[in-house]
């Protein structure tokens, strides 16, 4: 699907936009040039609706905050902007795939390396964490594999959302992915303590689902269990006795 006339023509002057690259529920993802740099990136285009509810000031602000991380399993932010409403920010263009594409290529990721990809994923967020930004959307989709490591995406939107949240409850948006939060998170508000506890929640969902292949709302456990043999312990007690008579 081609990109609308008018977003073209608005960042004309810095992108060329190429394609579609894929959309969601926050925003829809093109490939495009990067005239200056002359490279290909992902520009990450927010909804008319959500744009609406943040307001220009506060998502520029909030992702250039997030555009400071600097860590190799976090996807960086090259550009942010507003261009004739559109609001977004630029991304490499991750040569690789996507977790949820590599679960459905494989039948099951080793053991090895679903634990290493977990491990990454924890050391991104802890890193984020101590700087005081909080991803509240971790889910398979915001987790990319580049040359067999990871990359948490999608700081920015998570930052920027964060910031907005009474606004965006408002509007009926929820901020995340309903079956990776924990129970509390649609509840809470953005300044709650709820919002660490959410991010470990989905981070141990998606952990669960790297081990299983279950999504959480499956009641995700290890798959070994389903074959491991059932024991039956015997008890060393005597059997009662029957009373005399």
């Amino acid at each position: 699907m081609s990109a609308p006339a008018r977003l073209i023509a608005a960042l004309a002057d810095r992108y060329r936009i190429e394609r579609e690259l894929g959309r969601g529920g926050m925003a829809t993802v093109y490939v495009a040039e990067d005239l200056k740099h002359r490279r290909q990136v992902a520009i990450k285009v927010m909804r008319p609706e959500l744009s609406a509810s943040m307001g220009a000031d506060r998502f520029l602000r909030e992702v250039e905050i997030a555009a400071k991380l600097s860590h190799p399993n976090i996807l960086p932010v090259y550009d942010s902007g507003e261009a004739d409403g559109f609001l977004y920010y630029v991304m490499p263009l991750v040569e690789g795939e996507s977790l949820p594409e590599r679960m459905a290529r494989d039948k099951q990721m080793p053991a090895l390396e679903a634990l290493r990809l977990a491990r990454e994923v924890a050391e991104a967020l802890a890193y984020a964490h101590a700087r005081g930004i909080v991803h509240r959307d971790i889910k398979p989709a915001n987790i990319l594999l580049s040359a067999g490591h990871a990359l948490v995406a999608d700081f920015g939107i998570a930052r920027a959302m964060e910031s907005s949240g009474e606004a965006l409850t408002q509007t009926g948006l929820a901020i995340g992915t309903p079956v990776y939060m924990s129970p509390s998170r649609p509840l809470a508000p953005p300044t709650s303590t709820a919002a660490p506890t959410s991010t470990r929640s989905a981070a141990s969902s998606t952990r669960c689902l790297l081990a299983s292949r279950r999504s959480p709302a499956r009641r995700c456990r290890p798959s070994w269990r389903a074959r491991s043999p059932r024991i039956r312990v015997r008890s060393t007690r005597p059997a009662p006795r029957s009373p005399p008579p």
